[in-house]
């Protein structure tokens, strides 16, 4: 696994170099909207072959679960870091908004249970 390094320490690459330096000029307490893409291991076992209905569903409650248990993995970092979740529950790719401390943002990064943190950006449409 890479490792970033920034002024402020280093971390697993779960976030872009560019949001790592962006993370590193603000302040620690500074609140953040990010997308946490949560770790729900090898639960696709879809092996190149089309999935029957069945199969898809399965597997689909099998991702859920798994991003469900990733998520409560994770609770006691969002609640330390004065943290609030800004959906219910994962969506069906395993991801939630978060809205969470740079110091938070980078204890989520050390956790097991995360993928990848994103960056929460509008998209701006060219003209």
């Amino acid at each position: 696994m890479a490792i970033i390094n920034t002024e402020q320490g280093t971390h697993p690459k779960k976030i872009s170099t560019e949001f790592a330096l962006r993370l590193a000029s603000f302040d620690p307490q500074q609140k953040i909207t990010v997308i946490t893409l949560l770790n729900t291991g090898d639960t696709a076992n879809n092996q190149g072959k089309r999935q029957t209905r069945a199969e898809r569903k399965t597997a689909i409650e099998a991702m859920q679960k798994s991003a469900d248990r990733s998520l409560q993995n994770i609770e006691p970092i969002i609640q330390k870091h004065d943290g609030q979740k800004l959906a219910d529950k994962p969506d069906i790719l395993g991801s939630i908004p978060i809205e969470i401390t740079v110091a938070g943002i980078k204890s989520l990064c050390e956790s097991d249970s995360v993928k990848a943190i994103m960056e929460n950006q509008k998209i701006k449409l060219s003209q």
